[in-house]
């Protein structure tokens, strides 16, 4: 708005200007018709002394418009001067509008690259994370195979026993004591088939905990996220990171607790005799 009164009160005034130039250029055709018109009346002015008044008048007539010309003059000067220190003015306004315009933008971009170097970052830092809690899982299900093949081993072990034990049925005395021995051996096989399972599913639950782990790196990770960028675009990566994170803790702690109950319910089918090791 403040462009727009300017522009138009300088057209006003180069209006204005050009109808003076106008008048003027009128007046100083006026004035060599007036002075041509005195020099017939100079010459004439011999003739009658009558017609030396009348020329007289006239004469003092042609010397006010005259004046007036030369009023009307100096005052387009002083027109044309201000007309130039106005345009000097906004032409040093638009220079240093231009000036500010390029240093914002220079800002603008200085802010962009350090956002866009934080956020590179972060991602780097996520992908080292998920890398390890993949490698913890990997781990876990490394465990949990060797564990379940051990306890396939051990039922291996048992069936085995119990063939054994059926042959000593048809024995005499060394029968017998081969028959207590196998019993010994396949409550001792069943006890490591539940030590087995139990060590399964605390692997099982380290697995969980690392589920959850991971859910709680990706919400700290949200949080930051929120609190650096605030309400944007970015607003919704913090939300999917905050949902996947939910569902991650959910999940880790449904089958921490499932695993744990697992592992209790052996326990109390261990023998009273085996007890588990203290730390």
């Amino acid at each position: 708005m403040a462009w727009q009164t300017i522009t138009g009160g300088v057209r006003g005034t180069l209006r204005s200007v050009k109808s003076l130039l106008k008048r003027s250029v009128d007046l100083q055709e006026t004035g060599t018709e007036l002075e041509r018109s005195i020099n017939d009346l100079e010459h004439q002015r011999t003739e009658t002394t009558s017609n030396l008044l009348h020329f007289a008048s006239k004469t003092n007539e042609y010397t006010e418009r005259q004046t007036e010309m030369a009023q009307e003059r100096t005052a387009l000067t002083r027109e044309q001067t201000r007309l130039s220190t106005r345009s000097t003015e906004l032409a040093n306004i638009r220079t240093e509008l231009g000036r500010e315009r390029t240093s914002m933008a220079g800002q603008r971009t200085d802010l962009a690259v350090l956002r866009t170097d934080m956020a590179r970052a972060r991602t780097n830092l996520a992908d080292q994370r998920t890398t390890l809690a993949r490698t913890r899982s990997r781990l876990a299900e490394d465990r949990t195979d060797l564990a379940r093949q051990r306890t396939d081993q051990a039922l291996r072990r048992t069936q085995m026993a119990e063939t054994r034990t059926e042959l000593s049925t048809q024995r005499t005395t060394l029968a017998e004591q081969r028959n207590t021995l196998a019993e010994g051996r396949n409550l001792m096989a069943q006890t490591r088939t539940r030590l087995s399972l139990m060590r399964t599913e605390l692997a099982r639950g380290r697995t969980y905990l690392a589920f959850i782990r991971t859910g709680l790196a990706f919400l700290t990770l949200s949080v930051a996220f929120f609190r650096y960028f605030g309400l944007s675009w970015w607003s919704l990566f913090d939300v999917f990171l905050g949902a996947l994170s939910l569902i991650m803790v959910s999940f880790g702690g449904r089958g921490y607790f499932r695993s744990m109950r697992a592992t209790g319910k052996a326990e109390k089918d261990l023998p009273p005799n085996v007890g588990l090791p203290t730390p």
